[in-house]
């Protein structure tokens, strides 16, 4: 088992570890053994205030302190170095992020490259020529519908030291948004039980230009990008700028190209068709 490849997950925004089980599943009965991290302020370390359950009281939930204040795209790197230094020990590794997930496993490539053997980027941000936050303000970005984040946001993030969301809203026009950004291809049941795995608070740094995927060491690992074709959250058109961004710093080493059908989420929910890509790439 030494030479079969470790694939350690690593998750986006609002998002835990515990969304990638029915994965990790399919990737069992596949042969493959996987570990999914938790980066700080997330999972079982997440906050969820009294206030955030039923019935809510919006005016306290603005104002409950959050343990992930002050967490940075440092300490999420130092977390999955951490867990690619011990899953290294059994043999190969393949990092794989989803979502706001790609800018921790950018870092984590930027100061351990030795450490993965491949990094797969499932729709997830890989930045390149800007810093993250400035690929907002994009052509490729001008389709986004942000009201819903806007609309369902509790308190003052500069106060708080963190973004709040409330995903426990039954506004319907809210929930409608979200599931038209996320998960359009989803039941309204499927949708529903995914959103209700998702914690409220977030931590504020995405990192800045100098977090920018370098090429003399991220650069050195070969990667993947998994297109996911009907992404309403991160369009088609700025995950082919990314891919194409990488590719043009790294021309000798590009981007392995694959694609699924389907929303942001849709792959974790119906996972059998992303277990087998993977299982793919672990045999190649």
């Amino acid at each position: 088992m030494r030479n079969s490849p470790t694939f350690v997950f690593v998750h986006g925004a609002f998002a835990n570890s515990f969304s990638f089980a029915p994965l990790q599943a399919e990737l069992a009965l596949h042969g493959h053994r996987s570990v999914a991290v938790d980066l700080p302020g997330h999972g079982f370390e997440a906050t969820f205030p009294v206030a955030y359950q039923a019935p809510q009281d919006l005016g306290a939930l603005a104002a409950e302190p959050g343990s992930i204040k002050g967490v940075t795209l440092a300490d999420n790197a130092a977390r999955v170095i951490d867990v690619l230094e011990r899953a290294r020990q059994h043999g190969p590794t393949i990092l794989v992020a989803h979502s706001r997930g790609g800018v921790t496993v950018t870092a984590a490539a930027n100061a351990r490259p030795e450490l993965v053997d491949r990094i797969v980027y499932v729709s997830a941000w890989c930045p390149v020529d800007l810093a993250v936050g400035d690929y907002y303000a994009q052509p490729e970005m001008a389709d986004v519908d942000a009201g819903a984040f806007a609309a369902a946001l509790v308190g003052n993030p500069a106060e708080l030291g963190l973004l709040r969301t409330n995903f426990r809203t039954a506004d319907p026009a809210v929930l409608a948004a979200f599931k038209r950004a996320f998960a359009a291809d989803l039941t309204d049941q499927e949708f529903r039980v995914f959103l209700n795995t998702f914690q409220p608070d977030e931590n504020l740094d995405v990192g800045t230009s100098d977090d920018r995927a370098r090429a003399a060491t991220w650069g050195r690992v070969p990667r993947t990008y998994v297109r996911l074709a009907d992404d309403a959250s991160l369009p088609l058109a700025v995950q082919d700028r990314m891919i194409r961004e990488a590719d043009a710093l790294t021309p000798d080493n590009p981007f392995d190209v694959r694609t699924l059908e389907g929303s942001h989420l849709r792959w974790l929910v119906h996972p059998g068709p992303a277990a087998e890509l993977l299982a793919d790439l672990a045999a190649s």
